[in-house]
């Protein structure tokens, strides 16, 4: 194919991925309740699962404290246009969310055709990984990142008398950063794969190096979580996992990737 029609594919590979943006979108727009009240609002109410499921745990440890009601905290608009500018974006993020799955399997079809054979083999079921690992970073961002940074954050005071009234586009802005930011943090054993595939990167340096990974990864979970240690340490125990899976991942790409070369001398 040549340049130009490289770029004719690539530009219906944007309008069906742009597309499917915008139905996703259009669907969260309508499905105004939900998307507010029950799924943007959840972790600003006390009764939402993660606040629940903590009081749960401190009464099978044996804590003797009560479980303290402590979201208390009132969001509000300021600007005359904000909720429906507000109800715009929060869809169109939501749609990009949505549609992710599809976004990366138009990406991987514009791609793909020019890989060798090999290449397509070792990379079957890369839509499928990228989207479990994708949808998993957002359930434990939504569920455990985000409510712990909603229920410090709106907590702390300076003193008993100032009230915390939070602008609804900060409350939202930290609730989609904590999410999505931990949605790509859980890519990390993919990005180690291509980056194996392409021998940029080995097991045996990324065992050297994993004391200044756990570094990397602490700031990481310092800057996505509170500055409380019990919440650094929650969100640093699956990235620790993910990175250690991902040596496992590269140590079995350069097996592969042996293995065929053998197998190609000997032919």
């Amino acid at each position: 194919m040549s340049f130009i029609d490289h770029l004719e594919a690539l530009r219906w590979h944007v309008i069906r991925a742009a597309i499917s943006v915008v139905v996703f979108a259009t669907g969260a727009f309508f499905a105004k309740e939900f998307l507010f009240h029950d799924l943007i609002l959840g972790p600003s109410r006390n009764d939402f699962w993660t606040y629940r499921a903590f009081c749960q745990l401190g009464k099978w440890m044996g804590s003797a404290e009560p479980c303290s009601n402590s979201v208390n905290f009132v969001i509000q608009n300021r600007e005359m246009s904000g909720q429906l500018a507000m109800h715009i974006s929060t869809s169109f993020i939501v749609g990009i969310v949505l549609a992710f799955p599809y976004l990366f399997w138009e990406l991987w079809r514009f791609v793909k055709p020019g890989l060798y054979p090999h290449e397509r083999k070792n990379s079957q079921g890369a839509v499928f990984f990228v989207s479990i690992l994708f949808i998993l970073g957002l359930l434990f961002g939504y569920y455990v990142a985000a409510p712990l940074s909603i229920n410090f954050l709106a907590s702390y005071t300076v003193d008993p008398t100032i009230e915390n009234q939070i602008d609804m586009q900060s409350y939202i802005s930290t609730l989609t950063t904590m999410t999505l930011s931990c949605a790509f943090v859980f890519e990390l054993p993919m990005v180690v794969f291509f980056l194996a595939k392409a021998g940029l990167i080995t097991p045996e340096i990324m065992q050297v190096y994993r004391k200044h990974a756990i570094v990397v990864i602490l700031i990481i979970s310092a800057i996505i979580t509170p500055p409380d240690i019990s919440s650094q340490i929650i969100v640093t125990i699956p990235i620790l996992l993910l990175y250690e899976l991902s040596i496992n991942i590269a140590r079995a790409v350069r097996r592969n990737d042996t293995a065929r070369l053998n197998s190609e001398i000997t032919k």
